[in-house]
């Protein structure tokens, strides 16, 4: 299950997702509001998942299934955990490049210190930096990152890449009511991200249920502030408040369809509901999965979302 979709981005247009992470979820960050759930691999070790001719065949298979109006915009990594875990990111970048499609990573950023992450990253044709605080404190509260790891030479970095990164690149702060919402830290933000230079900042907010049961958005008076925040230091900034839309591309394989999306990307149900019916297939084959325990429904901002349910030790 490594590639999924295309389905709706705020960011990107029809993005087909790819999964370079294999399961459990291994990531470098332990955030709050993360829509994957617990981190069950806590690293900043870089592992060797997918060679990048299976990431390569994989996606050529999906491409094939896809219909012309389904087409991608981009190839994505958006991964079961941080992407930049992956030793063979760089390679499966450049031979995907073969299939003239533009290629996009969404990275929290902690890896960056890493040369050899910076390199590969730069064969990307757009690139998105997490960076939900401006200062140590705030960054354990909310990213929840590896204890080796380091808020100043992480910032320091970002700035290394910045530079040289001839893509598009974009950086990407989640604001949490209570956690990372405040004057102090939307400035300090604000002024890292400046000098970064990005062609677009996103502000973004929880939409779909995250790992902390208690992560709320921001009132919309705090949005505003950091809206004003980010604009006096011309800032190109945009909001991402809202649902992306529910035209998830189909291959006609619906369980396939629904697992892979789920496992990354949890799907609403008004999205699901339009996935059966553009696979031909009725609502048996959600009760089917939900009753095999691989995937499971909970309840956010009163809509009801469809995660995949993974049956493995998350108490480490």
């Amino acid at each position: 299950m490594i590639s999924f979709g295309p389905v709706p981005s705020r960011r990107l247009g029809k993005s087909l997702g790819i999964n370079n992470i294999l399961a459990p979820k291994v990531c470098s960050y332990r955030c709050v509001y993360c829509q994957v759930g617990k981190t069950a691999i806590h690293t900043t070790e870089r592992q060797l998942f997918f060679t990048p001719e299976a990431i390569y065949e994989d996606v050529k298979k999906q491409l094939v299934k896809l219909s012309p109006e389904n087409y991608p915009d981009y190839l994505t990594f958006v991964s079961n955990g941080e992407p930049t875990l992956d030793k063979n990111l760089g390679e499966t970048i450049k031979l995907l490049k073969g299939l003239n499609i533009p290629v996009a990573v969404i990275t929290n950023s902690s890896l960056v210190f890493n040369k050899a992450v910076r390199d590969e990253l730069q064969h990307a044709d757009w690139v998105s930096l997490k960076i939900d605080a401006g200062d140590k404190d705030t960054w354990e509260k909310i990213n929840h990152p590896v204890s080796s790891l380091s808020f100043e030479k992480m910032v320091m970095s970002l700035k290394l890449f910045a530079d040289d990164f001839r893509g598009t690149l974009c950086t990407e702060t989640m604001l949490v009511n209570g956690l990372n919402d405040t004057f102090k830290n939307i400035t300090n933000v604000s002024e890292l991200i400046r000098r970064l230079n990005p062609g677009k900042a996103y502000l973004a907010v929880p939409i779909r249920p995250p790992y902390g049961k208690s992560v709320k958005k921001p009132e919309p008076e705090r949005l505003n502030m950091a809206w004003q925040i980010f604009n006096d230091l011309n800032i190109c900034t945009e909001f991402l408040t809202g649902f992306e839309g529910n035209v998830t591309a189909f291959t006609g394989n619906i369980y396939e369809d629904i697992l892979n999306t789920t496992a990354v990307h949890p799907l609403r149900e008004d999205s699901l509901m339009n996935l059966l019916e553009n696979d031909n297939a009725d609502s048996q084959v959600v009760k089917s999965l939900i009753s095999q325990r691989l995937i499971r429904v909970v309840t956010y901002n009163g809509y009801k979302y469809y995660m995949r349910e993974y049956h493995l030790n998350m108490n480490k």
